[in-house]
């Protein structure tokens, strides 16, 4: 059946889904989604930590893997990839067909508690990266300052990468030559170029929800209300566009490089009087991925409206910016704030993912 999700892949985007579970993948959700026209899956610690925590549907593997492994984050592993895998192995006939090398690509994030520690985001990518053993696997890692470093590093040593958690343009571009540099880097050593790619994962509601609070706060300005989020991301768009065009970028593209596509990520509305599906549809453009929450896949599947809207708002982007500042928003203090609450909510998750698998020990173990 086709679907307006089909037709994103038309007009160059490719549709992802925001979530991971084992009854997902082998209930045969996933491969229904397929059918609709969704090429990858995304997930992060919060969609594991309902999976895993909630009901009774890993409760079987839980046993045995706590009675093998003392440490909680071991048995999340042993959870995870097996989820993983399972997904990667399912899109692994869209990986394979994609002209692109955009689809297909199923993520799996590092331990959030490693944001900030440059080395230990490096060891567990390269531990991820050999556990889950599959070629459409993508590594997320955030695109924190301590972070940027071991995204060069990863690539360089061959590993897919998802640049996850950017919030601001600046960081969107270090994100971007990062990759570059893990490009040459790989290249200089004798690496195939081919065999890897990279997403940066541009959070696009939380800016709206944390931008339009301090509109509020200020009062007045509610021409601007619901504004900056789509404005912010046009303009990583026209980044994307400079960063990987021109002779340097073509170099490495002859030589088999893909370019740092953008994913919009939180695309979910949070505002219940503006349409489900408003930031999918602003978002459309070529060479780009946007992953969606289930619901919201569902309900850009039944009413989704698709056409080329992104680089033509890329020029007055960037005077929405201007007037977020003329209201008295400080747009760099907004985005230092969603990432490092962005890493805070991440890591909170996963704390509580550790505590629900101890806390089944305890009632698988005792029962």
């Amino acid at each position: 059946m086709h679907t307006p999700l089909h037709d994103l892949v038309e007009h160059g985007q490719s549709p992802w889904v925001d979530y991971l579970s084992r009854p997902f993948v082998r209930g045969g959700e996933l491969d229904r989604l397929a059918a609709r026209g969704v090429s990858g899956v995304t997930s992060n610690p919060t969609i594991f930590r309902g999976a895993m925590t909630e009901g009774d549907a890993y409760d079987e593997q839980l046993r045995e893997q706590l009675r093998r492994d003392s440490d909680p984050k071991e048995t999340f592993l042993g959870l995870a990839v097996q989820d993983v895998r399972a997904a990667c192995d399912e899109l692994r006939s869209v990986f394979e067909a994609s002209r692109t090398r955009q689809d297909g690509w199923v993520s799996l994030e590092v331990d959030p508690r490693l944001a900030h520690d440059t080395d230990g985001t490096i060891t567990e990518a390269v531990r991820l990266s050999e556990l889950v053993a599959r070629p459409n696997l993508m590594v997320k890692i955030p695109g924190t300052t301590e972070g940027l470093p071991a995204i060069e590093e990863t690539i360089a040593r061959g590993i897919p990468v998802n640049v996850t958690l950017l919030f601001s343009l600046k960081r969107h571009r270090q994100a971007a030559e990062a990759y570059l540099r893990g490009l040459r880097r790989l290249r200089d050593s004798g690496g195939d170029l081919r065999k890897v790619a990279s997403v940066a994962s541009f959070f696009v509601s939380r800016v709206d929800t944390e931008a339009d609070r301090r509109l509020r706060e200020l009062g007045g300005h509610d021409d601007l209300l619901g504004t900056l989020a789509v404005a912010n991301a046009r303009l990583a768009y026209g980044t994307y566009l400079k960063v990987f065009n021109g002779p340097e970028w073509r170099d490495l593209s002859e030589d088999g490089a893909t370019p740092q596509w953008c994913l919009w990520a939180s695309t979910s509305m949070k505002d219940r009087s503006r349409p489900d599906v408003f930031y999918v549809e602003q978002l459309i453009g070529p060479g780009t991925v946007v992953t969606m929450p289930p619901e919201t896949v569902e309900a850009f599947a039944d009413h989704g409206s698709v056409a080329d809207r992104l680089a033509e708002g890329v020029a007055g982007a960037r005077h929405t910016l201007e007037a977020f500042a003329a209201a008295g928003v400080d747009y760099d203090d907004v985005v230092a704030t969603l990432e490092r609450e962005g890493v805070e909510k991440f890591t909170d998750s996963f704390r509580g993912l550790i505590d629900g698998i101890e806390n089944k020990r305890g009632q698988l173990l005792d029962a």
